[in-house]
């Protein structure tokens, strides 16, 4: 049988002593709350003043211990001593006392924490990078090892930083010493866990230290894409192929990018008899900046040489240039380029006789082999393709000469083309270029085909025009981004661009329209022919004779031959030198020989041009 529960007895005054309690302890605790708060308001200096104290006196307790014991004794006499004078100074110990105070304060302020370490989606992040690459650089049987699977990620990266977005911006990782990091394959399979890792979409430089088994990622900003074509202050012989990161050379430049001036670090090709690296290749797809980075060197070639264009794609960028001194031709067909390529060819070894013959002689090179001779071939395939289909010999042959020996004769060649038809360059070209460049999107194992080693940044997908790698003979890869040099004749062109490389290009010595001469012909002067024999006297006047150019004769007037066996050859020559014009003042080294060379050479192949045509009524000799 259940047993009935007692009845519960209640009084009647019971709750309401119990409700009286409580707000009498509510009371209380607010009482005590508040008189707490005015406590610690009034005593708030002391209480700051006696954790400065306990700080100090801590600090002072561990710096006795860490003092040896040898020199506690002298430590402990050097403090007393100090006391000593303090107390027989007037207000002395009023003094210290402040002293000791203040310093209280100061050590017991109260600091804002200063966070350190990553924040929890930096740690995830971190944490996600240490496990993928765990299975790369963890071995069974390492008893210690550095990447274990929930292993401490803080051992391996030691050094990390992130910008204002969360992004990895920083790394420094330590790997184990039976790494194989000098394996290319190797190398890229860490690099590209670390791409896939830290964020796609940048690009990433890799700094391999094999001696300290480190590899440190930076992300890399993007190259300024506002340097347009300008004057840039180099010397003779040195030209600017681009910019890069300021952090991979040791020079930078002037430039005026927008509406301020700025240093920015150049990408430096230097040519002429001292290089090693006299001739450059760029390959790229198409639009991707190589006809640019060629326009870009023409107007910098133009300063100080000559400069000759083959236009093997035939779209007429060029076409600014035809016309200007120190352009020799601009050639798109394929017979013009056979004949200046020829020419080219012949001229070579012209410059390299004439050398060879003033060394023999003891004299310095003549002026005209010592000037520069820069020969542009943008798509020389496509020229390629279309004399193979002719029965004609490939324009490529007559790139030998120059290639092969145009350091010591001045003369650079630099040659342009797509990826596509590389195959079809010939082997002089492939051999002899040693200054690389690849422009536009590409995988690493192009750029390592084309650069002979692989870039040290990660490839991205979407690049602006003129941007790549260049790699100077044996130098590291470099990042590149070539000047904006667009055809200052398409209308597609912005004002300030076009402005800026018509401002570049020289005056015209050949008019657009082709009709009549651009500059005003010089008068000739009168040459010195005095006979053998005759020996100058005071206020002897000269014997001229009337050198009159074609149209200048009259009906009825008939000249007199000279025979030029009586003509003091030592005295002629003396006036014309002083006299007459030399080869390349009046302009004449700088006409156009598209027309010219296919018309009539002189001797040794070299053609004989006159304003623009060739002079087929001069004698030889």
């Amino acid at each position: 049988m259940a047993r009935r529960p007692l009845p519960r007895i209640l009084t009647s005054g019971q709750p309401l002593a119990r409700m009286t309690n409580s707000a009498s302890l509510a009371r209380g605790r607010e009482l005590a709350r508040t008189a707490a708060e005015s406590a610690s308001d009034v005593f708030h200096p002391l209480i700051i003043i006696a954790r400065g104290l306990r700080r100090l006196g801590a600090a002072g307790r561990g710096r006795w211990i860490a003092t040896p014991r040898e020199h506690r004794g002298p430590t402990a006499f050097f403090v007393g001593a100090c006391v000593l004078v303090v107390c027989l100074v007037p207000y002395g110990p009023l003094l210290a006392l402040i002293t000791l105070m203040g310093a209280g304060a100061w050590a017991g302020r109260e600091r804002t924490p200063v966070e350190t370490g990553p924040g929890e989606v930096a740690t995830e992040r971190l944490r996600a990078l240490y496990e993928a690459l765990v299975p790369y650089l963890c071995v069974d049987g390492d008893p210690s090892p550095l990447y274990a699977p929930d292993g401490d990620w803080e051992r391996a990266f030691p050094e990390y930083a992130f910008d204002d977005g969360g992004r990895l911006e920083r790394l420094q990782l330590k790997y184990p010493a039976y790494f194989t990091d000098g394996e290319d394959g190797a190398r890229a399979r860490i690099e590209q866990v670390l791409y896939a890792k830290a964020g796609r979409g940048r690009e990433y430089h890799f700094a391999w230290d094999e001696l300290t088994n480190q590899l440190t990622l930076t992300a890399l900003g993007p190259l300024p894409t506002d340097i347009a074509a300008q004057r840039f202050v180099t010397s003779p012989g040195e030209l600017v192929l681009g910019f890069t990161d300021p952090d991979f050379v040791q020079r930078t430049l002037p430039v005026t990018g927008g509406e301020e001036t700025r240093d920015a670090p150049p990408v430096v090709w230097r040519t002429g008899p001292r290089s090693t690296e006299p001739h450059l290749l760029a390959l790229g797809q198409p639009g991707t900046g190589a006809t640019t980075l060629l326009r870009s060197l023409a107007l910098q070639a133009l300063q100080h040489g000559d400069v000759l264009v083959i236009d093997g794609g035939g779209t007429g960028e060029y076409g600014c240039l035809a016309g200007r001194r120190g352009v020799l031709g601009v050639e798109s067909g394929l017979a013009g380029a056979l004949a200046t390529l020829e020419w080219a060819s012949h001229e070579t070894e012209r410059r390299l006789i004439a050398a060879n013959r003033a060394r023999q002689a003891g004299r310095p090179a003549p002026d005209d082999t010592r000037r520069p001779l820069w020969i542009l071939a943008d798509r020389p395939t496509a020229l390629a393709h279309i004399a193979s289909a002719e029965g004609r010999e490939d324009p490529q042959q007559w790139l030998q000469v120059p290639l092969r020996h145009g350091r010591a004769a001045h003369v650079t060649v630099v040659v342009a083309e797509h990826f596509e038809s590389a195959e079809l360059l010939s082997e002089p070209v492939r051999a002899h270029t040693k200054a690389r460049v690849v422009l536009g999107p590409a995988t690493a194992e192009e750029v390592r085909a084309v650069l002979g080693a692989p870039p040290h940044t990660t490839p991205v997908a979407q690049v602006p025009p003129g941007r790549g790698y260049a790699r100077l003979g044996t130098a590291p890869v470099l990042r590149l981004q070539v000047p904006a040099t667009p055809d200052p004749l398409d209308d597609a062109t912005g004002r300030a661009h076009r402005e800026a490389v018509l401002a570049l290009l020289p005056e015209r010595t050949v008019p657009a329209d082709g009709v009549g001469p651009a500059e005003p012909v010089d008068a000739p002067q009168p040459v010195d022919i005095r006979k053998a024999g005759d020996a100058p006297k005071r206020g002897d006047a000269r014997k001229t004779v009337d050198v009159r150019t074609a149209g200048d004769a009259k009906a009825g007037d008939v000249r007199k031959p000279v025979d030029i066996r009586k003509v003091d050859r030592r005295k002629s020559g003396a006036a014309a030198a002083e006299g007459a014009p030399q080869e390349g003042e009046d302009g004449s080294a700088g006409e156009p020989v598209g027309a010219a060379v296919r018309a009539a050479h002189g001797k040794g192949g070299e053609p004989r041009v006159v304003n623009g045509s060739a002079d087929a009524s001069r004698p030889e000799g």
